[in-house]
């Protein structure tokens, strides 16, 4: 009986850490409509750069900004449905531009030039969304 025991007990800790596992690293954010997905990045992107560098705010944006711009990378990123698509390579060219910034310069504030750059590929991304490409 307490190798009976010993075992279903195994196996609920298994089973609980097995799809526990399965969901961290997610914000639950995502809802894998690629479309809405990436106006919800666009817009968390918006917040994050747009607020002041003295704004109490702008901490918790970035952060929620971090989080989503990795679940998108992840979800998206080998999806050959979405690969091609013209809003996708231009979301992609304004993440690594403003990681690159972020991580050569991480205590700095966005220069104005590339804040200028991000915007525009914002509003590509959402026009090619709104052409369906």
């Amino acid at each position: 009986m307490k190798a009976f025991l010993a075992r279903l007990v195994a196996l609920v800790l298994v089973a609980v850490i097995g799809l526990t596992g399965c969901s961290a690293g997610t914000s639950g954010q995502l809802t894998g409509d690629y479309r809405q997905d990436t106006l919800m990045l666009v817009n968390s992107l918006r917040t994050a750069i747009s607020l002041a560098d003295d704004d109490p705010a702008k901490a918790e944006a970035q952060a929620e900004a971090k989080v989503i711009i990795s679940d998108f990378a992840s979800r998206y990123r080998r999806d050959e449905s979405v690969a091609s698509l013209s809003s996708f390579t231009t979301m992609r060219t304004a993440l690594n531009a403003l990681a690159g910034h972020y991580s050569s310069y991480p205590n700095r504030p966005l220069p104005e030039k590339l804040k200028t750059r991000i915007e525009q590929e914002l509003k590509q991304v959402e026009g090619a969304l709104n052409r369906g490409a």
